[in-house]
C-alpha cells in the first residue's frame, strides 16, 4: 500500500470518528473518544502548586502534544552519551477544557499512550495517580471530580531528573497521544476485548472473542453483548451474541465463538484486516459501541523447521527499532513512521523488533496495515540496573539509574498493560520479557564466564560481587506466568546476550522461543545440545555470514538487524550524539548497507554502486564488516 493511500485512509477514519462525535443525538453512538492533544500549556522546570486550580499559567508556553522537551536541547557534554547528551529534568503540563455537551452525562476518562516518565496527573486539584514507566499507556477516570458546567483543569508533572536512566534516547514529556473518552456506566472495559483465532485454514476460521464489561451503575445489570466481524467492504461475515449478569460496581466477562467461511488471511504480502464491532445493551437500550481492526492468521515456530505463517514457511527478515526519529525526538508523527516502514519494506524487511520497550499505539496499526511481523518487548532491565554510559560508550564510570528502581512494584502491571493494549494486533507474534538481561557481568555473573566464548561481556571473566545468574531463571519464571495469564496464543521470548551463562540456568527453558543476540556461532551447537529449543536471531550484525547462518539453517527462523534506522543515544565521546548502526540514517536516507540488505532480502533485482574514500587504517575493518 502506498504512502498516499494510507494517509488518505487515516484522514477518512479520523473524519468519520469526528463526525460521529460532533453530530448531536446520533442514535447509535454511545462512546466518544477524541484526540486531546491541542491547547496545552508547558513549563520547563519544577514549580510549586502547579496542580492547583488557582495557579496562573498565563505565561507558560502554548504547545500541541505529543511533545518532547529533551530534543529542544541544548546538546551539552554535561549530560549523558547514553541519552544523546540531551537534558532531562522536570516539566509541567496544564490544559483547561470544558466538557462537550454529548459528554455531560457520561463517565469520563483520560487516556495517555505514554509519558516519559514518573508522571503525576491531577484533575481540578485531585491527584489521580502516578506512573513511573514512560513507555506504558495508562488511564484515569475523571468523573467524580469534573466540573460539569464549567472549566476543568488537567495538570501533569513529569519527572525525568534521572536523565541518564536509559542506554538510548527516551525523550521527556507527554510524547505520545492523549485521548478523552466518555462512556455510559455499562461499557466495555479498558482494553476489554480479546480477539484470537485458534483454528485457521484457507476455507474456514474459528475466532474467539472475549469481552469484559464494566458496570459502574448503582444496580446489578443484565447485559447483552453482540459481536460482529465485517470485511474491508463493510460486509458482515460473522456475528455472535451472549447475555451476562454484572453486579454493581463490578466487571463481568463473556466469551463468544465466531465462524468465518473463506477467510481473507492476514499475511506479510496481503495484510487483510477485518473490523470487529462490539455493541452492549442494558435496560433495553444500547450503552456502548466499541470497534477495532483485527486479523485472521495462524502461525507457529518449530524447533527443526523454523517459522510458519498460515502454514507457509518463511524466514523472518527483521530489524530492531528505537522510537525516536532524529530531530523530532520521540514525539514522532505517524506519517514519519509510515514513510520509514515503507522504505524498510522495499528493502525486503518483513519484521520489527520493538527495542526495547512498547512503542506508540499508532505504530502497531501501521505494522498491521503494512504487513510486518512484530516482536513486542517489555524491559531492558529487571531488578538490577545496567550500565548507562555518561562520557561515551564503555568510557569512564557508568551510571546505574533506570527502570530497575520500579521493577519490583510495577513489572507485572507494566507487562500486563503492554500486552492488553496491543493483543488484538495481528502483526504481534511474540512477547519479549527482556533484552540482554543476561549481558555478562552487566549485571549478572557466573563462574562459567571464566571459560568459553563470550562475544558480549563487561569486564573480564566471573565477577563474584555481582548478582548471581540463577536469578535469571527465578525472575523469568515469574514474568512468563504473568504473560500466560493474559495471552496463550503467542510465544514468550527474550533476547539473550550471554547464552553461555544462561544455559547454566533454567532461563532459556522458561521461554517458548529463545532469541540469541550476536551468537550465530552457537546455532548449530545448541540445536544439537537442546533439540527441543526454538532458536532465532533476536539481534544481529549486518555481515553476510550472520544472514547465511539463518538462510543455511532451516531451524533458525529469524534475524533482527541492529538496527533498521540510526537513533539518538548510545553514543561515543562528545560531540557524537547518535548511533550510526542503521540501514537508514537519522533523516531516513538509505545508507550503503540498505542496498546490500535489499540485494539479500528483496525479490526485486537490485544493483547499486557506491564510491567512498576510506582511510588506510580503516580499510581492513571495512572489508571485514562485509
Amino acid at each position: 500500500m502506498k504512502s498516499k493511500q494510507i494517509a488518505t485512509l487515516y484522514t477518512a477514519v479520523l473524519f468519520t470518528a469526528l463526525l460521529l462525535i460532533i453530530v448531536p443525538g446520533h442514535a447509535q453512538v454511545t462512546r466518544q473518544k477524541i484526540i486531546f492533544n491541542n491547547d496545552w500549556k508547558f513549563y520547563k522546570g519544577d514549580i510549586a502548586e502547579g496542580e492547583s486550580v488557582k495557579f496562573n499559567d498565563n505565561k507558560w508556553r502554548n504547545i500541541t502534544l505529543p511533545h518532547d522537551w529533551s530534543i529542544e536541547g541544548p546538546f551539552s557534554e554535561e549530560w549523558a552519551s547514553a541519552t544523546a547528551y540531551l537534558p532531562g529534568g522536570i516539566g509541567w503540563y496544564r490544559k483547561t477544557f470544558t466538557l462537550q455537551q454529548n459528554m455531560q452525562n457520561k463517565n469520563v476518562f483520560i487516556y495517555f499512550d505514554g509519558v516519559y516518565k514518573n508522571s503525576e496527573v491531577w484533575i481540578n486539584g485531585h491527584l489521580l495517580g502516578k506512573r513511573p514507566n514512560g513507555f506504558i499507556a495508562f488511564e484515569y477516570e475523571l468523573t467524580p471530580y469534573l466540573n460539569r458546567g464549567g472549566k476543568n483543569i488537567i495538570a501533569v508533572k513529569v519527572d525525568h531528573t534521572e536523565f541518564a536512566d536509559s542506554r538510548w534516547y527516551t525523550g521527556s514529556g507527554i510524547n505520545r497521544n492523549v485521548y478523552l473518552i466518555a462512556t455510559d456506566p455499562v461499557h466495555v472495559s479498558k482494553w476489554g476485548v480479546s480477539f484470537t483465532t485458534p483454528q485457521v485454514s484457507q476455507s474456514q476460521a474459528t475466532a474467539s472473542v472475549e469481552v469484559s464489561i464494566d458496570n459502574q451503575s448503582v444496580d446489578a445489570k443484565e447485559v447483552t453483548v453482540k459481536a460482529q466481524l465485517s470485511d474491508d467492504k463493510g460486509k458482515a461475515v460473522s456475528s455472535a451474541e451472549n447475555k451476562l449478569s454484572v453486579e454493581k460496581n463490578a466487571a463481568g466477562k463473556t466469551q463468544m465463538p465466531m465462524e468465518v467461511t473463506g477467510p481473507k488471511l492476514w499475511s506479510i504480502e496481503n495484510p487483510s484486516l477485518y473490523k470487529l464491532s462490539i455493541t452492549v445493551f442494558s435496560d433495553g437500550k444500547q450503552t456502548d459501541n466499541w470497534s477495532d481492526e483485527v486479523g485472521i492468521r495462524s502461525f507457529h515456530f518449530d524447533a527443526d523447521q523454523g517459522f510458519f505463517l498460515n502454514e507457509k514457511k518463511i524466514k523472518i527478515k527483521g530489524v530492531c527499532l528505537h522510537d525516536d526519529a532524529g530531530a523530532l525526538g520521540t514525539a514522532v508523527p505517524a506519517e514519519v513512521w509510515e514513510r520509514r516502514l515503507i522504505s524498510l519494506k522495499e528493502a525486503g524487511c518483513n519484521a520489527i523488533r520493538m527495542s526495547h520497550n512498547p512503542h506508540a499505539d499508532y505504530f502497531y496499526k501501521l505494522t498491521d496495515k503494512l504487513g510486518f511481523l512484530v516482536m513486542d518487548e517489555a524491559f531492558d532491565e529487571w531488578e538490577t540496573g545496567k550500565n548507562k554510559w555518561i562520557e561515551g560508550w564503555n568510557v569512564g564510570k557508568p551510571g546505574k539509574d533506570g527502570y530497575h528502581e520500579y521493577f519490583k512494584e510495577w513489572a507485572s502491571r507494566d507487562l500486563q498493560d503492554m500486552m492488553l493494549r496491543s493483543r488484538n494486533s495481528p502483526s504481534v507474534i511474540m512477547w519479549s520479557i527482556g533484552n540482554e538481561i543476561d549481558y555478562p557481568n552487566d549485571p549478572y555473573s557466573d563462574s562459567i564466564l571464566n571459560t568459553g566464548r563470550n562475544p558480549q561481556i563487561y569486564g573480564k571473566g566471573y565477577l563474584p560481587d555481582h548478582p548471581r545468574a540463577t536469578r535469571l531463571a527465578e525472575i523469568s519464571e515469574q514474568l512468563v506466568k504473568v504473560v500466560k495469564q493474559i495471552d496463550t496464543s503467542r510465544p514468550v521470548t527474550a533476547a539473550l546476550a550471554g547464552v553461555v551463562m544462561s544455559n547454566t540456568t533454567k532461563y532459556p527453558g522458561n521461554l517458548d522461543v529463545v532469541g540469541y543476540n550476536y551468537q550465530e556461532y552457537r546455532y548449530v551447537e545448541d540445536h544439537k545440545k537442546y533439540p527441543g529449543r526454538m532458536i532465532y536471531g533476536s539481534e544481529n550484525g549486518m555481515a553476510l555470514d550472520a544472514w547465511k547462518a539463518v538462510e543455511d539453517n532451516p531451524f533458525i527462523s529469524a534475524q533482527f538487524l541492529w538496527t533498521g534506522i540510526d537513533y539518538l543515544g548510545e553514543a561515543g565521546k562528545w560531540p557524537v550524539r547518535s548511533s550510526g548502526a542503521g540501514l537508514l540514517d537519522l533523516a531516513d536516507y538509505p545508507k550503503p548497507n540498505y542496498y546490500f540488505r535489499k540485494s539479500l532480502w528483496s525479490n526485486t533485482p537490485m544493483a547499486k554502486l557506491e564510491v567512498a574514500s576510506i582511510p588506510a587504517n580503516e580499510k581492513d575493518l571495512a572489508l571485514n564488516s562485509l
